[in-house]
């Protein structure tokens, strides 16, 4: 059973991002929910995975928006190029 304020809890958030966040001193869904889902992304990308594609921001976007993350990819992504244009996407 999930906590109500586990990271978990949150749509699309499953253990292994849940570690990854933990990483990063993310340890609930408050502490997730404070925060901008792009700048989380990119310390996840900096700090914790590099290889992290636009599915796995696009779980982060949606995680925050309470929306499936493939309803939010291409938005999402779009989005984070917007804020970090010199990055190159890998593949998915």
């Amino acid at each position: 059973m999930r906590q109500a304020n586990s990271l978990c809890s949150l749509l699309n958030i499953g253990r292994v991002t849940e570690k990854k966040l933990n990483a990063i001193g993310i340890f609930s869904r408050d502490e997730f929910l404070s925060r901008d889902p792009y700048e989380v992304f990119e310390t996840l990308r900096r700090e914790v995975d590099p290889t992290l594609c636009r599915c796995a921001l696009a779980g982060i976007v949606g995680a925050k928006l309470g929306r499936p993350w493939h309803q939010v990819t291409k938005a999402s992504a779009r989005e984070y190029e917007r804020r970090h244009p010199d990055h190159v996407w890998g593949k998915c």
